[in-house]
């Protein structure tokens, strides 16, 4: 994974259960069709109304292969329709980073109490 693409979604945090459901079904979506699925997040405390997806690729090539799959695939396609119907996400935004090597899932070396 060399690239990855961060979605910014301003949710209706009255909805966060229906966006709770819409994440998760990503779980198993997103790996099917293509993607290194890094993890969604969901406000917990201050902002109540921004979460986050992050989606690993190899290249842009490989996210425009993926998105392709994404349009062909029937639980996508009933997941993106979910979240229109429900008007759970009012704005999403997409940002694509470069992984800098040696930074990724680096664990904490913290021994003892914290």
């Amino acid at each position: 994974m060399t690239i990855v693409c961060i979605i910014r979604y301003q949710i209706d945090p009255f909805q966060r259960d229906a966006f709770k459901t819409y994440a998760k079904n990503w779980g198993e979506i997103i790996p099917r069709c293509g993607g290194h699925l890094v993890g969604y997040f969901m406000p917990h405390e201050g902002t109540n109304d921004v979460a986050w997806g992050l989606i690993g690729f190899d290249s842009l090539a490989a996210y425009e292969s993926y998105r392709a799959r994404l349009k062909l695939d029937s639980e996508a396609i009933e997941n993106f329709r979910m979240a229109q119907t429900k008007r759970l996400i009012i704005r999403e935004e997409r940002n694509f980073v470069e992984v800098v090597d040696g930074t990724l899932g680096v664990a904490s070396t913290l021994s003892g109490p914290a």
